[in-house]
């Protein structure tokens, strides 16, 4: 059965303390937690001990919830600098052991760092993100985690079809998608139908959120950074789900009919779109009831 999860994202003004107890009010059942190296405060911080994060897992749990992923904003796995590379693949295996502390099974993970201007034309940062992604894919399976790549701009898996091209390179059991039809509608790329079906033997979890476009129709923004695009850049305006333009219900549905029935997390993306969206004790119970009433009815 599909479970609702909020993302620490959506809540910058919030403590990660003050989030947890906002997320058991509205009745979700779980928590996507960032962990950060820039000082956000709704965060697990990368720094934290073992006795901290266990410190955050009893909180969570006491607030009837469960710690559904984890979100690490590390992206140089593709790098061809061997330190670099090396440097992230270990500090991933920390995010790792987080996880397993925190009796968390899944954490979110960038395809890289592939932004507007950069090239593979010998495939050497491909060939360093499945290197990558499969040293790190052992680690997690042995510690019950799997990493997700998500669909996402400013990586080497935006769209469906390029994530599919790397999982298949990777081909791990412990290395699959994360589906965000809301990233892959940025370019756009491809619709829902096409998106899941070339991904449904590998989607481990599900981001959702929602979009209008600027000026009623798609356009390719700049890509210059890999976590999100500047307001200059942007030809989207992000929106509470169900607020929109993408078919939830629909996407809900085939999800179901593929057997999903992981976490649907509510990446409500206030942290860099405070412009678009309310405070999330505001906008994110709109979205979680959006989303349970759809799932009723599936």
């Amino acid at each position: 059965m599909m479970r609702i999860s909020g993302h620490t994202m959506g809540t910058p003004e919030y403590t990660l303390d003050e989030a947890i107890k906002l997320f058991a009010k509205i009745g979700l059942d779980g928590i996507e937690i960032i962990v950060q190296t820039d000082g956000y405060p709704c965060a697990i911080p990368f720094a934290a001990t073992d006795e901290e994060i266990l410190a955050v897992g009893e909180k969570v749990r006491a607030a009837g919830l469960k710690v559904a992923g984890l979100t690490p904003y590390l992206n140089l796995y593709n790098s061809l600098d061997e330190g670099e590379r090396r440097k992230e693949c270990d500090d991933l295996k920390r995010v790792i052991d987080m996880a397993k502390l925190l009796d968390a099974h899944f954490v979110r993970i960038y395809g890289g760092k592939f932004v507007d201007g950069e090239t593979d034309e010998d495939g050497k940062k491909l060939e360093a993100l499945v290197r990558s992604m499969r040293e790190c894919g052992e680690y997690a399976q042995k510690n019950d985690v799997k990493l997700c790549l998500e669909n996402h701009f400013g990586t080497m898996t935006t769209s469906a079809k390029e994530t599919m091209r790397v999982i298949n390179a990777i081909d791990h059991p412990a290395v699959g998608v994360l589906y965000d039809q809301a990233n892959i509608a940025f370019f756009p790329a491809e619709e829902y139908e096409e998106a899941i079906d070339l991904q449904k033997e590998k989607i481990f979890f599900v981001h959702c959120k929602d979009l209008v476009y600027r000026g009623g129709k798609p356009q390719k923004p700049k890509f210059n950074m890999v976590s999100h695009i500047n307001e200059e850049d942007r030809t989207v305006h992000s929106r509470i789900p169900g607020e929109g333009i993408l078919p939830w219900p629909k996407i809900l549905k085939r999800l179901k009919e593929i057997g999903y029935d992981g976490w649907i997390s509510l990446e409500y993306e206030r942290r860099w779109q405070k412009i678009d969206l309310p405070d999330a004790s505001v906008g994110m119970p709109k979205g979680a009831n959006y989303i349970r009433e759809i799932l009723k009815t599936l």
